[in-house]
């Protein structure tokens, strides 16, 4: 056998090539996750409606958990963790030189550096940016007879009224949370109806035919809807309780999840320090991914011609304009509304 039939590909080779897959995989995320959110400023679209109908479709996907966690999580914490490896031993030949290292600050070269600087921006606002909106500001699912409808906090401000009716969402504030209590609680009578209700279930179950034939009975099925009504409101009630608002905060129900998540984008971005955070988040997500892009499209040997890796330079400029205007018009667009509202 000849040498190269038994050479070893080096495992630097096969994790460097393994970075440069994952962080493609983060390109065609990004694209997809700016284009849906470029619609929640609500003058973007009938009401912020692109946008709601992008994220249902998305939570309406089966298995979306397990979604989640294999194409988006392990891909992306894969190149987040080797990246961070690279952060490491990677060295800047563009900055200032005491004549040891070479000065070259050529384009390139530039642009090496700041896919390094924008690694760490995008390592810490990711991270943020997860756990805010997945966790922090991800909203609760509650039942509201016999449906499911969507929580999320906000803090209250003028437009907030006017938008609520827009898009069919109630809002509870501390007072009518409780209002909600003594309403069930004026139902007290009703609880009296669960005992009965309980002994009407245990009817005659025969082992080989099962419950055995009966006659419509229409006073079991009236005090049968009535304590499932009450067990269900009792639930609403506790599920609103949950909720522990502050001062200024109010509960939004929403009739659905896209819409709830519209309220919490607006929420967030009613704050001039999250506007400017998430600018700088989008500013350093479009040029890492675009800079990453363009490399990518060089070491897997696709643009191996001067001539075309000016011309794909020139390609992921355009693609990095279109992917900037995308994120800001979610961060901005929302804010201005805010104002306006």
């Amino acid at each position: 056998m000849t040498a190269a039939a038994t050479a070893v590909i080096p495992r630097t080779f096969i994790w460097r090539r393994l970075h440069s897959l994952m962080g493609l995989w983060f390109v065609l995320f990004l694209v997809e996750h700016l284009l849906t959110n470029s619609q929640a400023a609500l003058w973007l679209g009938d009401n912020g409606r692109g946008f709601v109908d992008m994220v249902n479709a998305i939570h309406n996907l089966p298995y979306l958990e397990v979604i989640e966690l294999t194409l988006l999580g392990v891909p992306i914490l894969l190149h987040m963790v080797l990246g961070v490896k690279y952060l490491f031993t990677a060295k800047s030949n563009t900055g200032s030189s005491d004549g040891s290292v070479p000065h070259i600050p050529l384009r390139r070269n530039r642009a090496y550096s700041w896919q390094r600087i924008t690694s760490w921006i995008l390592l810490f606002c990711v991270i943020g940016h997860v756990v805010k909106f997945r966790f922090l500001n991800y909203p609760e699912t509650i039942p509201v007879c016999k449906q499911t409808q969507y929580a999320v906090k906000v803090t209250l401000d003028d437009g907030l009224y006017t938008v609520a009716d827009r898009l069919k969402v109630k809002l509870y504030d501390k007072q009518a949370i409780g209002c909600e209590r003594s309403g069930l609680n004026a139902r007290k009578a009703e609880v009296a109806l669960l005992e009965v209700a309980e002994g009407l279930k245990n009817e005659k179950i025969d082992p080989w035919t099962g419950p055995v034939a009966q006659d419509y009975n229409v006073q079991k099925a009236m005090l049968l809807n009535s304590a499932q009504n009450y067990i269900e409101r009792a639930a609403f009630v506790e599920a609103l309780e949950k909720n522990h608002l502050k001062q200024g905060q109010v509960l939004a129900l929403a009739p659905d999840f896209g819409t709830a998540s519209l309220l919490a984008v607006r929420n967030t971005f009613k704050n001039p320090i999250y506007v400017g955070i998430y600018t700088v988040f989008v500013l350093a997500a479009c040029f890492h991914a675009c800079n990453g892009f363009w490399t990518f499209l060089l070491t897997w040997g696709c643009i191996l011609k001067m001539a075309a890796q000016r011309a794909w330079v020139s390609v992921a400029a355009v693609l990095m304009a279109v992917l900037i205007f995308l994120g800001l018009a979610a961060v901005w667009g929302t804010y201005w509304m805010n104002l306006r509202y």
